[in-house]
């Protein structure tokens, strides 16, 4: 995202915030263009009140009202991403149409997925592995994290990143897929598997670039 609309990215660690005015404080200094990242919004606040962690008190209310301060008072493209295990968990007031506008989803990694993740973690379209990968992926179920984990080059892979990071892939692929079909054997039910991997819903608040936002994230769940 931040990449697609040339924004910069805040990570926003609500419980290391002391209380509402320093979070409204914080977030009103960051950049007229920017994104700001809450990850798993069910663990860093306490949805029915407040959450005290070491001094921290930052509640539910305060948090509210600086979503729609930021959304209403401050100019600029700024986009709000809070994501979740626990769908359930989160209070209506915070979930509602005006409040997080867009609710998706991240499923398993397809073959197109993929092949963005490798463009823009390899800088390769064409590879021979991709066939490979491709075959894989519709046998096995992984989330995008898992592929992007597997694509990041490491120091020693400086020479010929692609290739291994590729076959480090395709290895890793492999395993699980042997590990699936050892589990069936044992008549362990393995279709609805997700131990080990993460499928997070991601809420966004956009107040303006609606469109265009709207049309990236279409492209990317077709893909997925």
């Amino acid at each position: 995202m931040a990449n697609f609309l040339d924004s910069e990215v805040y990570d926003l660690e609500l419980t290391a915030i002391k209380d509402n005015t320093e979070l409204r404080r914080l977030t009103v200094n960051t950049t007229s263009k920017s994104i700001i990242v809450i990850e798993d919004i069910d663990c860093s606040i306490h949805l029915s009140g407040t959450r005290e962690i070491e001094g921290s008190k930052v509640t539910l209310s305060g948090l509210l009202n600086f979503i729609d301060g930021l959304c209403a008072a401050c100019g600029g493209e700024r986009l709000i991403v809070f994501t979740t295990n626990h769908v359930g968990k989160l209070d209506p007031a915070l979930v509602r149409r005006g409040m997080m506008d867009m609710h998706i989803e991240l499923g398993y990694c397809g073959f197109e997925a993929f092949k963005a993740l490798a463009k823009n973690y390899l800088e390769v379209e064409e590879h021979p592995p991709l066939e490979k990968v491709k075959e894989l992926l519709e046998k096995v179920k992984i989330t995008p994290a898992d592929v992007a984990e597997q694509l990041m080059p490491k120091k020693l892979l400086a020479y010929d990143k692609a290739s291994r990071c590729l076959e480090r892939l395709v290895q890793t692929l492999q395993n699980a897929m042997k590990v699936g079909r050892k589990e069936e054997g044992e008549g362990r039910n393995v279709a609805g598997r997700t131990e080990g991997l993460t499928i997070e819903v991601f809420y966004f608040i956009f107040p303006i670039r609606r469109i265009t936002i709207l049309d990236f994230f279409f492209s990317y769940l077709i893909n997925i």
